[in-house]
């Protein structure tokens, strides 16, 4: 299977995964079905989302793509049936998560740069891409994002992006760089979990008075 068809399969996977858990997180605040939908595509089409209007580029990708909604809809019905038993698949939607965060960022990276941008901006937007629907669905849960925890998540996407795209200003093919980012990425965010890796935490107790 062609580099780019493979890498948006895995793409389609990160979304059904990432409305899956939006869907859990509503259900866990004890949202009306309004709410489980509104979660679920706000996770998993978010972070596109936000990407497309930093960048000023339309349609969004999720308009251009209207069927995209219907997907993240069916993924909120499906936790929504078999909530009782997806606790068996945690294992499961961590390496979900995790291959559809350093996928999507590579996705992220390629609409920066077909828009022109430099390497700093395509990282960014690879990271945006990843990691700003958690950020929102965590907030909309009241709660603290993921992405500002200790937690290796955001730098993970980082990493990915500054390989991928530091690979392509070098010359190397496209998709061979897509591969080795994506593997390196995957076995980081992997490692992370298994070890409890994170980023060191700042904690300030003092009172201002």
């Amino acid at each position: 299977m062609h580099t780019t068809m493979l890498i948006e399969v895995f793409s389609f996977v990160a979304i059904v995964a990432w409305a899956m858990t939006g869907a859990l997180a509503a259900g866990r605040r004890s949202m009306d079905w309004v709410g489980v939908f509104i979660l679920a595509a706000v996770t998993a089409l978010g972070g596109g989302t936000m990407r497309d209007v930093f960048l000023d580029h339309y349609p969004l990708y999720w308009v251009e793509r209207p069927w995209l909604l219907g997907l993240t809809t069916a993924a909120a019905l499906a936790a929504i049936a078999f909530a009782r038993f997806i606790h068996r698949l945690k294992n499961t939607f961590i390496l979900l998560d995790a291959v559809g965060l350093v996928v999507v960022t590579i996705v992220g990276c390629d609409v920066a740069r077909q828009l022109g941008h430099p390497m700093a901006i395509a990282v960014l937007a690879g990271m945006i891409t990843g990691c700003a629907g958690g950020v929102v669905r965590d907030i909309l849960c009241n709660q603290i994002p993921l992405l500002f925890s200790s937690e290796l998540y955001a730098s993970v996407s980082i990493v990915t992006g500054i390989l991928y795209v530091g690979g392509l200003e070098l010359g190397f093919d496209a998709g061979v760089m897509a591969i080795a980012a994506a593997a390196a990425g995957l076995a980081l965010r992997l490692l992370a979990v298994r070890f409890s890796w994170g980023m060191p935490r700042f904690v300030y107790t003092k009172d201002w008075v």
